[in-house]
C-alpha cells in the first residue's frame, strides 16, 4: 500500500505539481494576472480537448448511461446534505447558498482532466470527457439556481450554456462520430497539438488561483467559519464516501468506476467562487474551502487512487 502510494505521487502527482508551482511563483513574484490566459484556455484550449477526446474517444453507450445517473444522483444526494446540514448549523441565507456551491460542484476541469489522463491514461480521459462535459452543463444551469435562488431566471441558465465553446465543439465531435466523418490529418493534428497544451497552461493558472492576492484579509465571522469547516467535510469526507455508495449502487465498475470516483471527489471548483461573487454566496468561505480542499486533495487523492485501482 505504502510503495504504491509513493509510486502515485512520483508517476502522477509529481509533474501535476510542476506547472502548479510555477504558477505560484509567477504570481508571487511577478504578479501574473491569469485573466488572459484563462480566456485563451476557456475558448481555446478546452474546446480543443473536449472535441479531440470526443472524437476518439473508446467510449460506450453503457458508459454514457452510467455517467449521466451517476451525475444527477450525486448532484441530488450532495445537495440534500448540504441544504440538511444548513439548518442544522443554522446558516444564513448566504453561507447556505455558498456551503451548497462548495458540496456539490468539483475542480474536474482544471485539476480533474490532467490527473484523470495521468492515473489513468488516455482510456480514462476518454471516460472522463462525458462527465465533464455534463459537469459544464450542470455548473452553469443548476449552478447559477444555487447561487442565486431568488435571482435565478430560466432564460439566463440557457443562455450561459450556450456561451461555451466547449459546448458546440462537443456537438460537432458527436455529430462527425455520428455520421463515420474524419478529419483530415494536418487539421487532426492541429487541434491534438491544442488539446495537448491543455493541461500545462491549465494547472499553472490554478496555481496561481491559490495563492491569496495581498490585502485579501477579510475578518473571520462565527457564521461564516461554521460554514467553512461543514464545506470541508462535505468535500474531503462526504463526497467520497457517497460518490463509492452511488457507483456501488449503480453496478459500474473498471476504469469508470475510478474515474467517477475521482473526479466527483476533487477539490471545489474554481467556477463555485466566481458564482459566489455574482450572487453574493459567501465568497469568503468558498474561497478558503477552495484553497484547503485542493491542498488536501494532494495528499488524499493519491490514496484514493491506490485504492480505486
Amino acid at each position: 500500500m505504502l510503495h504504491s502510494f509513493l509510486l502515485t505521487l512520483y508517476h502522477v502527482f509529481l509533474p501535476i505539481s510542476l506547472p502548479v508551482i510555477g504558477g505560484i511563483l509567477l504570481k508571487r513574484f511577478k504578479n501574473w494576472d491569469t485573466r488572459s490566459l484563462s480566456t485563451f484556455s476557456l475558448y481555446i484550449l478546452s474546446p480543443a480537448l473536449i472535441f479531440n477526446t470526443l472524437l476518439h474517444a473508446e467510449i460506450t453507450w453503457t458508459d454514457v448511461t452510467s455517467t449521466f445517473w451517476f451525475s444527477i444522483i450525486n448532484l441530488i444526494a450532495l445537495w440534500a446534505l448540504a441544504e440538511l446540514l444548513s439548518r442544522v448549523f443554522r446558516l444564513g441565507a448566504s453561507e447556505k447558498a455558498g456551503l451548497t456551491l462548495v458540496s456539490t460542484f468539483t475542480n474536474c476541469v482544471n485539476y480533474g482532466l490532467p490527473l484523470v489522463l495521468l492515473a489513468f491514461g488516455q482510456l480514462g480521459l476518454d471516460k472522463a470527457s462525458v462527465y465533464v462535459i455534463g459537469q459544464m452543463i450542470i455548473v452553469n444551469t443548476v449552478g447559477i439556481f444555487f447561487a442565486a435562488r431568488s435571482q435565478f431566471t430560466v432564460k439566463d441558465a440557457i443562455l450561459s450554456v450556450f456561451r461555451m465553446p466547449s459546448i458546440y465543439a462537443a456537438g460537432i465531435a458527436i455529430m462527425l462520430r455520428a455520421s463515420n466523418l474524419s478529419l483530415p490529418d494536418a487539421l487532426d493534428g492541429g487541434i491534438s497539438m491544442m488539446a495537448a497544451g491543455y493541461s500545462p497552461v491549465v494547472l499553472a493558472i490554478l496555481g496561481a488561483q491559490m495563492l491569496r492576492p495581498k490585502g485579501a484579509t477579510v475578518p473571520w465571522l462565527p457564521n461564516v467559519r461554521r460554514a467553512f469547516w461543514t464545506g470541508l467535510v462535505v468535500r474531503l469526507a462526504a463526497a467520497p464516501i457517497l460518490s463509492w455508495v452511488i457507483l456501488t449502487a449503480l453496478q459500474v465498475e473498471g476504469t469508470l468506476f475510478s474515474v467517477l470516483l475521482i473526479l466527483a471527489s476533487m477539490p471545489t471548483a474554481v467556477n463555485a467562487v466566481i458564482l459566489a461573487e455574482q450572487f453574493n454566496a459567501s465568497p469568503q468561505f468558498v474561497s478558503r474551502c477552495i484553497l484547503w480542499t485542493t491542498a488536501a486533495s494532494m495528499l488524499m487523492l493519491p490514496i484514493m487512487i491506490v485504492m480505486a485501482s
